[in-house]
């Protein structure tokens, strides 16, 4: 989702930007594009919204019209740490839009965690789906004892009310719940995001307290990696194990955890194109969204390269969708209030190749 949580500069800093796109070797490059002084660069798009902060768009087209299912951003006044405690959200705002670049109503609060039973704090970034009738909104919220698990919530409207189920769905963990169903209807979940988002501390198979014994620094064996589950029918379980989503480079070689460039870090999403399966995500302290390329929504995916520059803001989230024949990239950045973890969510064209590429984005105008 979004929770690359490090200190962060005060300025967009361009060389690293560019040492990203060209793959640079060194390690994680703790450097910031966030909290840039807005006035001396130019948007490539505007904030969608204003009157509340967003991030972490998750956009679904439900009955011919857009909604947007983001994090609702606060500034709850906890100091910034890399536990991610400034990310303080406590609910939902539900978006939605008649057309690109129409109108976007804000449908009011969808979820509040005081009304998830299993709930302690922190509402991450979620995403929703519907079936048979019904709507279902999943998200992060870690529990009482601070631990991320995966919740769902139903409605039968899109913008909700959401009504929480009393506990987390069974095996769930981590954060980042992304739901992709196929043109078959079968329905697939990803999830998952390491420092704050708590994924490494489960690569034992369980739930690991002390940090110590999850240290990232491995820099020479495969990354830690994205998981995938299959859904039951009824949306509400995992249908089977969770398994690793691979990503392999272009000799089929998983990629490596030093690899900062390309590894996945947090905020994954799926969307078939041509019969294909692009797995996207953002690699995290490296500030990239980029792409591999699956016969399977249960993979593997090859790597195939960057389509978004790093935004301005630490975190970098986003959501693919197909309106009317054209492609969309939902996203978020600091336009508005220059600091991380007061972000604000944008839209712009996205074009795939005739090879099937995808045409890199630059959020900036130059």
């Amino acid at each position: 989702m979004y929770h690359s949580l490090i200190k962060t500069n005060q300025f967009f800093m361009l060389p690293f930007v560019v040492c990203s796109l060209l793959a640079c070797n060194s390690p994680a490059q703790k450097v910031s594009t966030a909290n840039a002084d807005s006035t001396k660069v130019k948007f490539l798009e505007k904030p969608l919204i204003s009157s509340i902060y967003t991030a972490d768009p998750s956009a679904h087209v439900f009955d011919g019209k857009i909604y947007i299912y983001p994090s609702h951003d606060i500034d709850a006044g906890i100091k910034e740490n890399d536990n991610g405690d400034h990310f303080a959200m406590k609910d939902y705002h539900i978006l939605s839009m008649d057309s690109i670049g129409g109108k976007v109503t804000d449908e009011g609060v969808g979820l509040d965690i005081k009304d998830i039973p299993w709930a302690g704090r922190q509402l991450w970034a979620p995403d929703a789906a519907y079936k048979n009738g019904t709507y279902y909104l999943y998200f992060p919220v870690k529990d009482k004892q601070d631990v991320f698990k995966i919740g769902v919530a139903t409605s039968k409207h899109p913008q909700g009310p959401f009504k929480a189920e009393p506990q987390p769905i069974v095996g769930s963990f981590s954060i980042d719940p992304a739901v992709f169903t196929d043109t078959d209807g079968s329905s697939y979940m990803y999830f998952g995001g390491i420092w704050g988002g708590q994924l490494q501390r489960w690569n034992t198979g369980k739930y690991e307290s002390d940090g110590s014994k999850t240290d990232l620094k491995h820099d020479d064996k495969p990354a830690i990696s994205c998981k995938v589950v299959k859904l039951k029918a009824n949306m509400l379980e995992f249908d089977g194990a969770v398994k690793d989503v691979v990503i392999l480079d272009s000799l089929g070689k998983p990629l490596l955890g030093g690899d900062h460039n390309r590894r996945f870090f947090e905020g994954s999403w799926v969307h078939k194109y041509n019969g294909k399966y692009y797995f996207t995500y953002s690699t995290g302290d490296t500030h990239l969204l980029t792409y591999a390329i699956g016969d399977s929504p249960l993979g593997p995916f090859t790597y195939k390269g960057v389509f978004m520059k790093p935004v301005q803001g630490w975190t970098t989230h986003h959501s693919i969708i197909e309106v009317k024949g054209k492609w969309y990239v939902f996203y978020h950045d600091t336009e508005i209030s220059g600091k991380t973890h007061l972000r604000n969510v944008k839209v712009t064209t996205l074009e795939h190749e005739a090879d099937g590429s995808i045409k890199l984005i630059d959020p900036f105008v130059k």
